[in-house]
């Protein structure tokens, strides 16, 4: 299953099926214009149509030991709406092939782990994620549009109540105003490190109208279902594997995992 399948982690758990809370990372979606980070890519030579749009990697380790990264960049792409519950908001980002569109964005986020979801329960994290998304919503007017700040109005910690240079690009809207109204406080203070940081790797990263669009909760499975070197959980012939099952980061490695498991399964039937 995908790693926000949050009836079939109950479903397993009713039937006895061993599972644990696992780390993940939540945070934002980071906007900028595309044609800025080109030039700061690809500097004289931005604009040739050799090149593709611009893409970037990026990780910093906080003072206090927590990651900020990021994560499924989109160049030229949006960031999209990705509520699958009532009364929650959350976003993801995606590209079109062309990649020709006028923003880039990417998810920046904190890790976290089983201490910060404020319980000891199997499923914490998910109770974690649904309060984020809860308080999105909220200080999004309960419309299903997104809260958003500028990068220059985050670090001075001053609401935001318009956009600069950057559009937002989340549909329906987004609603202007302070993201720690949403996210944890230790969450925006570790961005709040980073982003300096990350802008003396990759100019303009933390350009002042960059666009913070909030909730990016589901960068992977807050949920480990446990299995044995044969790949099988303790209700056997239940092999948990890929990244809902907490095993993998994203499409590859989930594969990859998946690839393993079905080895297991021919040796188990050959």
């Amino acid at each position: 299953m995908g790693h926000s399948a949050r009836d079939v982690f109950a479903m397993l758990r009713g039937l006895g099926v061993p599972m644990e809370a696992k780390p993940f990372a939540v945070g934002v979606r980071i906007e900028h214009r595309q044609r800025d980070l080109d030039a700061a890519q690809y500097r004289e030579a931005a604009g040739s149509p050799a090149l593709p749009p611009a893409s970037y990697k990026l990780a910093y380790h906080t003072r206090g030991g927590r990651g900020v990264f990021s994560f499924c960049v989109c160049p030229g792409g949006q960031v999209v709406a990705a509520a699958s519950e009532p009364g929650r908001v959350v976003t993801n980002g995606m590209s079109e092939l062309a990649r020709d569109g006028e923003n880039i964005n990417g998810g920046l986020l904190v890790s976290v782990t089983p201490a910060d979801f404020g319980g000891a329960d199997a499923l914490a994290g998910v109770a974690f994620q649904r309060r984020l998304k809860e308080a999105a919503f909220r200080a999004g007017g309960e419309t299903y549009a997104a809260p958003a700040q500028t990068v220059g109005d985050f670090l001075a910690r001053r609401p935001s109540t318009g956009a600069g240079r950057v559009s937002p690009s989340y549909r329906p809207a987004v609603t202007w105003g302070d993201l720690r109204a949403c996210l944890p406080d230790f969450v925006c203070d570790a961005l709040a490190e980073a982003l300096p940081e990350l802008d003396k790797r990759l100019r303009g990263f933390a350009d002042p109208d960059a666009v913070l669009t909030a909730v990016e909760s589901r960068s992977s499975s807050p949920v480990r279902i446990l299995r044995d070197e044969t790949y099988q959980s303790a209700l056997r012939g239940l092999y948990p594997c890929g990244e809902g099952a907490g095993y993998a980061g994203g499409i590859l490695s989930a594969a990859a995992d998946g690839m393993r498991a079905a080895e297991h399964i021919l040796e188990d039937y050959m």
